[in-house]
């Protein structure tokens, strides 16, 4: 006798069916949490609606990985390891999801792996999993690897779309069927030429939700403060770095706004209450020659800076923010697509990724922040005069606007 299919009702895809082992992993404590961290971090206080969770996510990512997986006509058992390697993905995710691994010393996924192989997550999944095909598959190694994280994987897919249904920012509506109707799994996920234009409107969907949503300015600013709050934290022991991935949003904030370290209580005071710092300069990379020289600006010399600074106009070290936003990173530009039995990065077959690959920088800053009943002393501020600044390029502007007449 087959068993009773369970549902889940999905804001995005409508009801996503579970088998009863799904709804076993599903009700794990260590599952549980990921309804408690944000999914966006703390993007709710530049969008109300940005409330959707890490639980939401992996739910969906599970979703479309199902789905992709019956395209590419895994076997019943391979569909069954995606759909769990899916919505386990971010199960090691720290409070506040990426804001919060800014500053610890492992990333995601290397808690995700311990969360799977180190706790009871692992004694319930090796009733029917080898947890090491599940750990591998999150991590994008294996011939199943890319389908979860790859160049153009279900876990982008989901997030664009959630992400945008839920900050009502519309660029990040994607044709995710077409996508997915037109891969292949051979070395990696292969996109048939077919799919092109869907996959040319999932990377300008990103492009645009990049500005808008993950590097707004507001968010940068807001993240760059719980960081340096979280930091402290640790250093002073308030917080264990190690065990992160048992705390949710609630408890970073009963914390921030209880424990001995002052700073960490204003700036969880500053943020219930939205008292933000404001720009007082901001230059954009692509005034710069090499843009990509920004990036190679250590933590350490920012750090330098924002002391100097603070020095010169009599402000708190600790409430100067110097921030640049993130690399402009755009994997899926990787892609390679199937033109008549040959392959081709997406780049050489898009005209229109191409002037993506270019224009890339045409949206990151640098920008330095102080809080605004301080923002009258910076009139003549010159940020060059703290950090060594890339040649700034007098020609590149007619360029720039030629690649985005080519793009529209």
């Amino acid at each position: 006798m087959s068993e009773k299919k369970k549902f889940i009702r999905d804001s995005v895809y409508g009801d996503i069916s579970l088998n009863n082992f799904e709804v076993k992993i599903m009700d794990m404590p260590q599952f549980q949490r990921l309804r408690r961290i944000k999914q966006l971090g703390l993007i709710s206080l530049i969008y109300p609606g940005a409330t959707h969770t890490r639980f939401e996510h992996c739910v969906g990512t599970m979703n479309l990985g199902s789905k992709l997986a019956e395209e590419l006509e895994l076997s019943k058992d391979e569909v069954e390891l995606i759909r769990a390697s899916a919505i386990l993905h971010d199960i090691g995710h720290g409070p506040f999801s990426h804001v919060s691994e800014g500053v610890l010393s492992v990333p995601h996924e290397e808690l995700s792996k311990y969360v799977i192989t180190k706790t009871s997550m692992r004694d319930l999944l090796e009733e029917k999993f080898d947890v090491n095909k599940i750990v591998d598959i999150i991590n994008g190694k294996g011939h199943l690897g890319p389908i979860v994280s790859g160049e153009l994987d279900v876990d982008r897919m989901d997030y664009l779309l959630r992400d945008s249904h839920n900050t009502g920012v519309s660029y990040g509506i994607i044709d995710y069927e077409r996508i997915i109707s037109n891969l292949k799994l051979s070395d990696g996920l292969i996109l048939d030429i077919k799919g092109v234009q869907a996959a040319e409107g999932a990377l300008v969907s990103r492009y645009f939700m990049y500005p808008s949503v993950y590097q707004h300015h507001t968010t940068r600013i807001v993240n760059t403060m719980f960081r340096r709050a979280l930091k402290k934290t640790i250093d002073d022991g308030i917080i264990e770095e190690r065990e992160i991935y048992k705390y949710d949003d609630s408890d970073i904030i009963a914390t921030f706004r209880h424990c001995e370290n002052e700073y960490a209580n204003d700036i969880m005071h500053r943020l219930d209450n939205r008292i933000i710092p404001k720009r007082v300069k901001t230059i954009r990379l692509d005034n710069f020659k090499f843009p990509e020289k920004m990036y190679k600006i250590k933590a350490s010399e920012l750090r330098k800076a924002e002391e100097e600074i603070s020095e010169d106009y009599e402000i708190d070290k600790d409430y100067v923010f110097v921030n640049i936003a993130e690399y402009p990173r755009f994997d899926e530009m990787k892609t390679q697509v199937s033109v008549d039995g040959k392959l081709f990065p997406l780049t050489e077959i898009s005209n229109i990724i191409g002037a993506l690959s270019k224009a890339r920088f045409n949206i990151p800053d640098i920008s330095v922040y102080v809080a605004e009943e301080e923002k009258s002393k910076f009139e003549k501020f010159k940020l060059e005069n703290y950090i060594d600044l890339p040649e700034i390029d007098r020609e590149k502007f007619h360029g720039i606007h030629y690649d985005q007449i080519k793009l529209f």
